[in-house]
């Protein structure tokens, strides 16, 4: 056979065709890291140092960044020894989105206005109660202060599951508590536990 251009590059791509391709070529991808909006977790971590005589527990926190929509995680437990982070949906209050558009618009500390409530939170006792096997939250900022009073907790609820993101692009919403899916519910009540900190935000 003569050897011309159009032979040589028939056989080149033959060869390459058949050539064995490293083993990373078919590793599976890590899932990504949880990620954290910067300003977010160092406006968290001021506040949690301005609290700090407050908490019985500093090991591990919760930040709750509602400059996302509902249908994206946006709760995030951080280990602060270790650095592990996990991220779930949670919900936030009908009076902070009364179009149910999936985004938090406004906060409120009002009795009465169902609405989710900006600042640094001290968890409390778990109970059992309306919301079912839930985490008290007292509020230890004006933005919150009326938290207890208003028996904001963290509990979990049907409207907060994934498949309310797959069939209606959002989450329901909440009277102002912070409601998860059931297993992040889990995680939160063991994880976080009483006597921590959570912090929410819209930046």
């Amino acid at each position: 056979m003569t050897l011309t251009r159009r032979t040589f590059l028939t056989a080149a791509a033959t060869a390459a065709a058949g050539a064995t391709l490293p083993a990373r070529a078919f590793a599976a991808v890590a899932p990504a890291r949880p990620f954290i909006n910067p300003m977010l977790k160092a406006r968290a971590l001021a506040s949690l140092e301005a609290h700090r005589s407050l908490l019985r527990q500093v090991d591990v926190i919760g930040i709750a960044d509602f400059n996302k929509a509902s249908r994206d995680p946006r709760f995030y437990i951080v280990d602060l020894r270790s650095g592990f982070v996990t991220e779930h949906l949670v919900a936030h209050g009908r009076g902070s989105d009364p179009a149910h558009s999936g985004w938090l618009e406004t906060f409120s500390n009002d009795m009465g206005s169902e609405a989710t409530s900006e600042g640094a939170y001290l968890t409390g006792d778990a109970y059992t109660g309306k919301y079912g096997y839930s985490l008290r939250l007292s509020g230890l900022d004006m933005s919150n202060s009326n938290a207890l009073a208003r028996q904001i907790v963290v509990h979990s609820a049907w409207y907060a599951e994934p498949r309310m993101v797959e069939a209606f692009g959002k989450l329901g919403r909440s009277e102002g508590c912070f409601a998860l899916p059931g297993v992040s519910h889990a995680e939160a009540m063991t994880r976080l536990g009483s006597g921590r900190f959570l912090y929410a935000e819209k930046l």
